[in-house]
């Protein structure tokens, strides 16, 4: 029977998972945006930086990954293991699109981010969210270098999302003139060190009433952070 799994983020430049088949595809009801405060991969409880989510309203394109059957089992477990460390996504099954020829509609396993989670950041305006990615890095390496191989890869399926090409102008022209999906250039390193500098307290933390209410959905493989 195998399993579909969509992508809209990292998940389409680092899938970490085999498969067999890839197709641009779309979901209506879910929009792609930085909506998640980063306190450990892409910024730190000192300065938080934003990934994406997957929230409500809207429609999103990224990619679909078919995944055989004898992969399945080890697919869900690396992803809940990825997407469910601290509670802020939860996991579902949604009718997704694929966008070939035949367009037929397929339900994939995907992650949509939990509202009422502290980590939530809801829909903020452009220029805020340039202004928390430039300046924050995590575990994982620079918030940029995050927003920027995201917009690459898009470019890359042929997916055009003008909010987020104008988030990249407002981070900084340098880095509104990289094209590269690699590793941070020396552009981007100068720029995040220049405005990286402690603010405003972000996201709320996680009180213990709060890890009980959301890490139920908790699926670690041997405790560890997965990079995103």
């Amino acid at each position: 029977m195998g399993l579909w799994v969509f992508g809209y983020g990292s998940l389409m430049w680092r899938p970490g998972f085999r498969y067999q088949r890839v197709e641009r595809a779309r979901v209506t009801g879910y929009s792609r945006s930085f909506c998640v405060y980063s306190v450990h991969h892409r910024g730190s409880e000192a300065r938080p930086g934003l990934v994406l989510g997957l929230d409500r309203g809207g429609t999103c394109e990224g990619v679909a990954y078919y995944v055989e059957d004898e992969d399945v089992a080890a697919t869900v477990s690396y992803l809940r293991s990825r997407e469910l460390v601290n509670g802020v996504y939860q996991e579902a099954r949604l009718a997704v699109t694929l966008l070939n020829a035949e367009r037929p509609e397929v339900t994939a396993l995907a992650f949509v981010v939990e509202r009422a989670h502290p980590s939530y950041a809801s829909r903020l305006p452009l220029n805020v969210q340039a202004r928390i990615i430039r300046g924050a890095k995590g575990l994982s390496g620079d918030n940029i270098t995050y927003a920027l191989k995201t917009i690459a890869h898009l470019r890359d399926f042929g997916i055009r999302e003008p909010a987020l090409e104008r988030l990249t102008v407002l981070i900084g022209p340098l880095v509104a003139n990289r094209q590269s999906s690699g590793e941070a250039c020396p552009h981007v390193r100068s720029l995040s060190k220049a405005l990286t500098r402690p603010v405003a307290r972000l996201s709320r933390q996680l009180r213990p009433s709060d890890r009980r209410r959301f890490l139920h959905r908790l699926r670690l493989n041997g405790g560890q952070l997965v990079e995103r």
